[in-house]
């Protein structure tokens, strides 16, 4: 048996690891004076910790679930989470969090909330792949043929 945790327990660690983290992150913030109010197009609006935790989990834990899923299956899936995951992470910063009028402490607290899943992802989809693929112990014993 091994001693590494499941695909599944990988994903769940990583979603309430992001979770946990960024309302960390968010709770500094607003302490430090974000008021996390924009302007959307159906007029004032506020970012609050239900929102925080859940676009740090949604997204995570989609893909996350999609990774743990196909990479026993292709080994290229893990490859490509560790490039796209914290693209992705980093890209939503560009086009989320920079776009909007929020004050300077809530744009800076969000941000630094994408990027805290940057390291996330990373351990997660590694932990990921390890699980995903047998290790030596684990992998049936065939003989070696023996000549004549």
């Amino acid at each position: 048996m091994s001693s590494r945790p499941s695909r599944v327990a990988v994903v769940a660690v990583g979603g309430v690891t992001a979770v946990v983290v960024n309302l960390i992150v968010y709770s500094t913030g607003r302490a430090a004076g974000g008021t996390f109010r924009f302007t959307s197009s159906s007029g004032p609006a506020e970012v609050d910790a239900v929102t925080v935790a859940g676009f740090s989990a949604v997204p995570l834990l989609i893909g996350l679930a999609a990774v743990a899923l196909l990479a026993p299956l292709a080994a290229w899936v893990i490859q490509v989470a560790l490039v796209a995951g914290p693209a992705l992470a980093v890209g939503t910063i560009v086009l989320m969090t920079l776009p909007t009028d929020f004050d300077t402490a809530s744009k800076a607290t969000l941000a630094l909330c994408h990027l805290t899943l940057v390291p996330i992802i990373i351990a997660a989809v590694v932990a990921i792949g390890r699980q995903a693929r047998p290790t030596r112990a684990t992998k049936p014993h065939q003989p070696e043929p023996h000549g004549t």
